[in-house]
């Protein structure tokens, strides 16, 4: 038995309509033509599955029997499609992210459940890379994409801003210009800089306010390992650090101040990748910034802190 789902559904349709009239209008078939289709049905089952007079149409009680496995069959076979369909533009697979300290801040836990929701079967693999592997993973390949700090010297890195952050310095409570509200960067290039190991000219160059300084007077480095040591060697009056404004609200430590740097050039928070971006990337890139450009307020707030000793 060879039975098409063409010949299926016009017999489930005249099962429900019990009316040749109305069942053929449905399929916008002649009537002939679904007698004609129903015979062959009954033919190639070898029962009849139909009474028919000039008053009734009823199904018989194999007919009945027939007509609970053909829907049966066709409701298998429309979610099989559905699913065939479905698996076809499903995006998987797993996506190694890769980021600095404080990844994309407050916008980090809306950007990965944004993520997930749009793509369940794709697993994300985050990372966080020390001070010292600014560029979070894309040099050695073990990172798809990265949250990084701009600027990057990464050859053939691609990137796009998500946000930026005000500069503050920290300073230690026994500071000169410790209580001040803000500073200017020319009133720090006298301190040490504490900065991780970085090879990159171009970040040295930001994070120890190298554009405020002569070739006669580079900064002085204290090179550090961690957050945490480098909180230490500030609070205990060895050096500065000059970072971002979320470091109030997330490297809070005792001995150590915030203050604002009034003049300083803005930190920019940006996703990078290098050698072209693969679908994985591309929609995780459409994602962070479609969370970016939704959140509003939450970037407000990140953009313009108002920053606390």
């Amino acid at each position: 038995m060879d039975l098409h789902t063409r010949k299926l559904r016009a017999f489930v349709v005249l099962a429900e309509e019990l009316n040749f009239s109305r069942a053929a209008g449905r399929l916008f078939l002649a009537q002939q033509a679904l007698s004609r289709v129903i015979r062959e049905i009954e033919d190639e089952v070898g029962a009849t599955l139909f009474t028919r007079t000039t008053r009734k149409v009823e199904l018989t009680p194999a007919g009945e029997v027939f007509r609970d496995g053909a829907l049966a069959a066709l409701a298998a076979l429309d979610r099989a499609s559905a699913e065939a369909r479905r698996r076809e533009h499903t995006v998987s697979g797993v996506l190694h992210l890769g980021h600095t300290v404080g990844a994309a801040l407050e916008l980090t836990a809306p950007i990965l459940s944004e993520f997930a929701s749009r793509y369940p079967d794709v697993e994300v693999r985050s990372h966080e890379y020390p001070l010292d592997e600014p560029d979070s993973g894309l040099i050695s390949g073990a990172a798809d994409v990265s949250i990084i700090r701009l600027p990057d010297s990464t050859p053939d890195v691609d990137t796009v801003p998500l946000f930026t952050e005000p500069l503050v310095a920290l300073v230690a409570t026994s500071h000169r210009l410790s209580g001040r509200v803000s500073v200017r960067a020319a009133e720090l290039l006298d301190d040490p800089v504490t900065l991780s190991e970085l090879e990159d000219p171009a970040r040295r160059d930001f994070w120890s306010l190298g554009g405020f300084r002569g070739p006669e007077s580079p900064a002085t480095v204290v090179t550090v390992g961690s957050v945490t040591e480098e909180l230490q060697i500030v609070a205990s009056g060895r050096a500065i650090s000059i970072t971002a404004a979320a470091a109030t609200r997330f490297m809070p430590f005792p001995g150590v101040e915030y203050l604002p740097i009034t003049d300083a050039p803005r930190s920019v928070v940006a996703l990078a990748w290098v050698g072209g971006a693969t679908p994985l990337v591309a929609h995780f890139v459409e994602t962070a910034l479609a969370v970016r450009d939704r959140e509003t307020d939450l970037v407000s707030a990140i953009e313009h802190p108002h920053v606390r000793s």
